[in-house]
């Protein structure tokens, strides 16, 4: 990757990047072609970085410019690396007025991380969304695909230390 810096957060293989120089080929030179691409490049790496970015952008003849705007635009992409356990803890409305304040700021004293971070480690990351669904289990988080509900900052805690 000429004239491309390396940043902290890029973990990508070679085996990784093989991968997705496949993806391109089967895409390159079709209409739309770096939707399907960020897709599987996000499958692959887990995330977007820059180093992915300029790869698909040179892969499909395409400014870099254009696949940032792609990945930065739909919120399905990610430009930072998710850990092991993805947390996101709700804030939509039910779960901000039962205190998903003190939950999101449970999470960040215990793991260290701010919203959008990781732990050093790669094992946590924290993401805060607009509503999970579970407006009756109020307030919320999931780490991955488990929901835990009627949280409150103690309860948090011990979630927490169960996956260590």
């Amino acid at each position: 990757m000429p004239n491309c810096k390396t940043l902290v957060n890029y973990t990508g293989t070679p085996q990784q990047e093989e991968q997705l120089r496949q993806v391109i080929e089967k895409y390159k030179g079709q209409p739309g072609a770096a939707m399907p691409v960020l897709q599987e490049a996000q499958e692959i790496f887990g995330y977007l970085p820059e180093e992915v970015q300029v790869i698909i952008a040179n892969g499909l003849d395409l400014p870099l410019s254009e696949i940032y705007g792609i990945a930065s635009f739909y919120a399905q992409f990610t430009m930072n690396p998710k850990g092991q356990y993805r947390i996101s803890v709700c804030l939509g409305t039910a779960c901000y007025v039962k205190g998903a304040a003190a939950i999101v700021e449970a999470v960040e004293k215990h793991l260290n991380i701010r919203n959008g971070g990781i732990t050093p480690d790669g094992k946590f990351s924290l993401d805060c969304c607009r509503c999970i669904g579970a407006c009756g289990l109020a307030p919320v988080m999931m780490i991955n695909d488990e929901v835990y509900g009627k949280l409150t900052p103690e309860k948090v805690v011990e979630i927490l230390n169960s996956y260590n």
